[in-house]
């Protein structure tokens, strides 16, 4: 791990955890914004994230690209809700792991997660269908709960569609609800 790596990767988790906090607040879940991705500053995830480093996409594949799984991922995911991977638990009738349906507050963390990742990886070629694209190209091999998958889906084309002023005011009428979806 090179000190140049570590900065790059700091500075990168921590713009990105800043743009979601930003959306998290426009969205009406500060506190979760302000709570978000915290573990990636933990030993655990930070030096495998500098030492894989790669500015345009996430270290966790280049780890996985080294040693065939990312050390960092596993413990990210089972510590921050905002994953669908997640919600997953044992089904006693099918005797599989299973996806579960996630709570509204963390699928808005999600869709704010997404979006940050987006901004922060694509840049100046961000647009409003960026997140709605990468949520696209990995549709037909993700194993997530199928209201989960629809309502971040729907999120996602409202972006796209309507941009990022409708889609959270949406959002906030939806939490301050807090209806089932």
């Amino acid at each position: 791990m090179s000190l140049k790596g570590a900065f790059l990767h700091f500075n990168t988790i921590t713009r990105h955890r800043h743009k979601v906090i930003a959306h998290c607040a426009r969205a009406g879940i500060l506190w979760q914004g302000l709570r978000h991705d915290l573990s990636k500053y933990s030993p655990t995830e930070f030096l495998p994230g500098a030492r894989f480093y790669l500015g345009t996409r996430s270290p966790n594949e280049g780890e996985r690209e080294a040693y065939g799984y990312s050390l960092a991922w596993m413990h990210h995911k089972g510590r921050n809700r905002h994953h669908f991977e997640y919600w997953t638990d044992y089904n006693p009738k099918t005797r599989q792991v299973e996806p579960v349906k996630m709570p509204l507050r963390y699928v808005v963390e999600m869709f704010c997660d997404r979006v940050a990742a987006s901004k922060i990886y694509q840049g100046k070629n961000y647009k409003d269908d960026s997140a709605l694209e990468y949520f696209n190209h990995g549709k037909t091999h993700r194993k997530i709960h199928p209201d989960t998958s629809a309502l971040l889906e729907k999120l996602l084309v409202m972006l796209s569609e309507k941009g990022e002023d409708e889609t959270f005011s949406y959002i906030r009428r939806l939490l301050k609800e807090n209806k089932e979806y």
